[in-house]
């Protein structure tokens, strides 16, 4: 069975989004009078981000890494005319921990590219590179 979400309008150029699990979020235009939320195509990068990072993190601790912290810039391009929509994606993946193992670190960004990320998998019409560094914790 599918998972239903809502968007109601609430003023101006302003709507709240709300999840299956009743999780919401704010969105808006971006100029000065409706800028109280996230831009819904930009939201769109943020789900990609969250749910690579999902991923990542679950397939490095399965493989018992000592991952101490993560982070995934997400860049996107965009058509400059209407529907802008995206034409090429980067993920910079910024992963911090105690002797992280590099094949390990790159076959989960894999894995989350290839295999598990539904976000990924659903936009995967627009180039989707990434990169990573890797910060030694002490």
């Amino acid at each position: 069975m599918g998972k239903t979400v809502s968007v109601k309008w609430l003023e101006k150029l302003q709507f709240v989004g709300v999840d299956a699990t009743k999780h919401s979020v704010v969105m808006s235009a971006s100029d000065e009078e409706n800028g109280i939320g996230m831009s819904p195509s930009q939201l769109l990068l943020v789900a990609l981000g969250g749910c690579t990072a999902y991923d990542v993190v679950n397939i490095l601790q399965k493989k018992r890494q000592k991952l101490t912290g993560l982070e995934v810039a997400v860049t996107g391009e965009q058509n400059p005319d209407p529907p802008w929509a995206y034409t090429r994606i980067h993920l910079h993946y910024r992963l911090r921990g105690r002797g992280l193992n590099k094949k390990a670190v790159q076959d989960a960004i894999e894995l989350s590219k290839n295999k598990y990320c539904s976000v990924g998998a659903t936009i995967a019409t627009a180039e989707i590179t990434y990169d990573y560094t890797i910060e030694e914790d002490t």
